[in-house]
């Protein structure tokens, strides 16, 4: 069967090329009757339309955006907060026209996806900033936002109080009475499970955040909290976490064990109580617990969780707006000096908190 294009549409309707190809591209310059023939005409001989890779070269956009996330597209499609962020995007992409491609950090064979994929701009979701990923992106000199990254001259960013948020959890725990703390925190590059009473291999723009403002409130009460170190963010991990804080290597529960521990996440949260019911603790009665984020898990914890909100909706809708308008400001060539955004942290506080025994 001959190739079907717009010229064969054109000449069994009898109109121009151009006429055809602004049924598809723009609608306005037609009638509503001749476009709706030339779409029907287009439909009988199995036609989607014009080649998007050509219709992006002509245009000089290619209609997508990209997410960068961190090693693995997992995370993103298992961790709430995430599939929220994500989901806040895509609704505040919808009115533009444009689609959400998810980029990973990783390579795969000689596909780099940040060098490779075609986009007219991304943000950059709590990567690594050494990450080569990044880089790529910076070289390509495409329009960038940076979501809980550090924030870098002439890139748009979007941050949330993380130390603000961090600092109120453990003066809460302070103000309880509690003096042994431990901290369970992730995205540290190479950790594999380690108590240590420092934070000097904290990675990540808002890890450092958070361990900054937990230790705000902690050194002026004389605190030194256990800390302990994860490369990820899931339950498991928080088990993990839990155990080495409260118990022995045989097992047995340590006398001077913490009575409460801040988490890096809700999710952490979630393997920490889990962990101490295993072990026959009660929460909040003998050991209190803090987690990060007020992801929907929180409020469906038992108890439900003491916790920092940040309102991840606003920062995915906040991220996609600034990307539009330096996507925009691009084509213009007249970019505004980058704005750095801030959203509040505020603790919440629910049943999984109490007086330290």
């Amino acid at each position: 069967m001959a190739r079907v294009t717009l010229q064969t549409i054109a000449d069994r309707v009898g109109v121009s090329r151009m006429t055809v190809s602004n049924a598809f591209s723009r609608p306005d310059q037609l009638s509503p009757t001749l476009r709706d023939k030339i779409l029907a005409v287009a439909d009988e001989l199995g036609y989607v339309g014009p080649d998007p890779a050509a219709r992006a070269l002509a245009r000089g956009t290619t209609g997508a955006v990209g997410v960068l996330l961190t090693e693995s597209l997992r995370d993103a499609f298992t961790d709430e907060v995430a599939t929220t962020f994500l989901a806040a995007i895509a609704d505040e992409l919808a009115p533009t026209g444009l689609g959400l491609t998810l980029l990973t950090a990783t390579t795969s064979g000689t596909v780099i996806p940040a060098r490779d994929v075609a986009m007219d701009g991304a943000l950059v979701y709590s990567c690594d900033p050494e990450s080569t990923a990044v880089d790529w992106l910076l070289r390509r000199r495409i329009p960038l936002v940076f979501v809980d990254q550090i924030p870098a001259d002439g890139v748009p960013s979007v941050n949330i109080d993380d130390r603000q948020g961090a600092r109120a959890a453990a003066q809460h725990l302070v103000d309880l009475g509690h003096r042994r703390i431990g901290i369970v925190t992730s995205g540290v590059r190479g950790a594999h499970g380690r108590l240590t009473a420092d934070a000097e291999v904290i990675d990540g723009y808002v890890s450092v955040q958070r361990m900054a403002g937990w230790h705000d409130a902690l050194r002026p009460a004389g605190i030194a909290p256990a800390i302990v170190r994860l490369p990820h963010g899931r339950p498991e991990s928080g088990s993990e976490g839990a155990r080495l804080l409260l118990t022995s290597p045989g097992g047995e529960l340590t006398p001077d064990r913490p009575t409460a521990v801040l988490c890096f996440s809700d999710a952490l949260a979630q393997g920490v109580i889990e962990a101490a019911h295993d072990l026959g603790l009660r929460v909040p009665e003998d050991l209190s617990v803090v987690g990060f984020d007020d992801s929907p898990l929180a409020a469906r914890l038992r108890p439900a969780l003491t916790t920092v909100r940040q309102d991840v909706q606003a920062k995915g809708r906040a991220a996609a707006a600034s990307l539009t308008q330096a996507i925009d400001d691009a084509r213009t060539g007249t970019p505004p000096p980058a704005e750095h955004i801030y959203l509040p942290a505020d603790l919440i506080i629910r049943a999984s908190t109490a007086p330290a025994p």
